[in-house]
């Protein structure tokens, strides 16, 4: 007798299909932590259209968004860092500098120039966070230093845009001689009739807020943006106590008198073109 063979149930292969994300496509606010479309949030002048949490940006992020199109003329772009006192904490100056640039493709933590703000002729200068923190050296208080000279000599509204952990550390002495330069720099511009309109972002702190970055006859400064000299920690571990909420906050500021005007990042164009028509420049 023939025994049948008994069939088998063929394998049935399930094609798959792996799908994947770019990265970097999506991420979450730091204050409402709600994920947003980056793209969403970067067509929004990099705020959260969730909560308009201010990120942080660079200084030709800066530019593109204050000055008219193709208007900004670069300047001072040949200085260049030097280690005249060859530091070294955790590697050398020198290479972390180079490492730096490599990583950003900046030469420095700033971006100066002349440019059109609403049709407005303007000398801007704006620090980059990017770079080192927007720390303020030796090549950023000469940059600023050269800005200021420019605008007393041509009649042209100031603005420089904070932003900054303070002076530079690697530079030693040398970072601390740039609050001095740039605050009698900013001087001379007073006494030739000038308008300086500094505008205060998140954060501006150390060495830059207590130079030139509070001594402008118009402070703007973003929501929210950290405005002080030393840190909140650093204050709250100094003296052992809690400090208020929002403490050195830009709204804080404003009732205390040291800031004129909070302003939203997409007024702030229109606001510093405000400005230089009441100041008749």
């Amino acid at each position: 007798m023939t025994q049948l063979a008994t069939p088998t149930t063929p394998e049935v292969k399930v094609a798959t299909r792996r799908t994947s994300i770019p990265e970097g496509l999506w991420l979450r606010c730091p204050t409402c932590e709600k994920t947003i479309f980056r793209k969403r949030m970067e067509a929004n002048q990099h705020v959260c259209p969730e909560c308009e949490h201010h990120f942080r940006i660079g200084a030709l992020e800066r530019v593109a968004q204050l000055t008219d199109p193709d208007s900004f003329e670069p300047l001072f772009t040949e200085l260049r860092c030097a280690d005249p006192l060859n530091f070294t904490d955790l590697k050398p100056y020198n290479e972390r500098i180079k490492a730096e640039c490599a990583r950003t493709g900046r030469d420095e933590a700033v971006a100066a120039g002349r440019a059109f703000i609403k049709g407005r002729p303007s000398m801007l200068c704006c620090l980059d966070l990017t770079f080192m923190m927007g720390s303020m050296g030796s090549v950023v208080g000469e940059v600023v230093t050269r800005s200021i000279e420019h605008a007393a000599e041509r009649d042209l509204p100031l603005i420089i845009v904070s932003c900054s952990g303070g002076a530079r550390m690697q530079e030693s002495g040398l970072s601390l001689m740039q609050m001095a330069k740039t605050s009698a720099a900013l001087a001379r511009l007073d006494d030739a009739g000038g308008l300086f309109i500094s505008v205060l972002t998140d954060p501006t702190t150390g060495g830059v807020s207590a130079s030139f970055a509070m001594l402008g006859d118009v402070i703007l400064a973003e929501p929210k943006a950290l405005i002080g000299f030393a840190g909140p920690r650093v204050i709250a571990n100094t003296i052992r106590q809690e400090l208020p909420e929002g403490f050195q906050r830009a709204e804080s500021l404003l009732e205390g008198g040291m800031v004129d005007r909070v302003v939203h990042r997409r007024d702030l164009r229109n606001e510093i073109a405000r400005v230089i028509d009441y100041a008749g420049k």
